[in-house]
């Protein structure tokens, strides 16, 4: 059943310094940065290019853009499992949380937990389980019970205690539009998500996200040339500040235009009828190293890893703690 501490809690700084620990999926945007011969400037680069983003778009009283840094930390939590007598622990999630340095009144500000989304268990869904199951099917579809298990754990986590104890918000979670939905832009537009774009259907991204509980919306922020997709609980709207909003659009536009620099750092602003495309080819590069096929292999294996370690062994365990979790 769902205890108290089924769940823990781990953080690490996030900086030029950082080194992947054993435990952490290799898949991970920040995990595939800090790694090979171009790490450190790797991550020196990206940090800047967060800090720049976010003075860009807090411009009021910051004349000289310089008056705001970002902290990262990489959030990492783990579920124990009891299991013949004894506990065992599972990686289950890792996400980075944003500190907003105010250089002007010396204060540290929270931002928002949630950004560059990493799960075991959505690993498995996507790149074994999905596969898998349209291996020999002639028109793509998804498993029965698609993402239920992942979607129960995930509300879990929120409305455990060790979150309680550790963030006083829900988290928003930031993620890259869907390259097989076209996005239509809207009158709506506001001071720092800017313009909102909308959609006919939702993508399997987004209706994976629902099971977590989690509204979607897209916008696209002043400056920026493609909308974002922004998972949330409540009123993304009215229930975080515009620094904290901004916290999470500087770091994760930042990792998109690293990572999907056809979409994100491309050379012409989104229409107001949008495509996005891995193939586009008029943009620009990041001087960023980033592993794009390799993180795909790692997705697989990880995966696998997931299937083994986890999901077979405590099949019984967890639709037990997805009952717990229900109630």
């Amino acid at each position: 059943m769902i205890k108290d501490d089924t769940f823990k809690i781990s953080r690490i700084r996030f900086d030029e310094n950082y080194r992947p620990s054993d435990n952490t999926r290799l898949t991970t945007n920040f995990a595939n940065l800090a790694r090979g011969e171009s790490r450190q400037e790797n991550l020196r680069n990206v940090l800047r290019m967060i800090d720049n983003r976010f003075n860009d778009l807090a411009h009021w009283d910051n004349p000289d853009k310089d008056r705001y840094s970002v902290e990262l930390e990489i959030i990492s939590i783990e579920i124990r499992i009891d299991f013949d007598g004894g506990k065992d622990m599972f990686p289950l999630i890792e996400v980075l949380n944003t500190i907003i340095v105010d250089r002007k009144t010396d204060r540290r500000i929270d931002g928002i937990v949630g950004n560059s989304f990493s799960s075991y268990v959505r690993d498995y869904d996507f790149s074994v389980l999905l596969p898998e199951h349209n291996r020999t099917r002639t028109a793509f579809g998804t498993p029965r019970h698609f993402g239920d298990l992942h979607g129960t754990l995930f509300k879990c986590v929120v409305n455990s205690r060790a979150y309680g104890e550790n963030f006083r918000k829900l988290p928003v979670i930031c993620l890259s539009v869907s390259s097989n939905r076209i996005y239509h832009r809207t009158e709506n537009q506001h001071p720092v998500l800017g313009v909102e774009y909308q959609q006919r259907e939702f993508s399997l991204t987004d209706q994976y996200f629902e099971k977590m509980g989690m509204q979607v919306r897209y916008f696209m922020p002043p400056g920026s040339v493609a909308p974002l997709a922004f998972y949330f609980f409540g009123d993304l709207l009215s229930d975080y500040t515009n620094l904290e909003l901004i916290g999470t659009i500087s770091t994760m536009e930042s990792f998109q235009k690293v990572y999907r620099p056809e979409i994100y750092n491309a050379n012409a602003a989104a229409a107001a009828c949008y495509q996005p495309s891995l193939t586009h080819q008029d943009y620009s590069t990041t001087r960023i190293v980033y592993d794009r096929e390799e993180r795909s292999r790692l997705a697989v294996a990880q995966g696998k890893f997931t299937e083994e370690r986890f999901i077979k062994p405590y099949q019984d365990i967890l639709e037990r703690y997805c009952a717990d979790c229900s109630v």
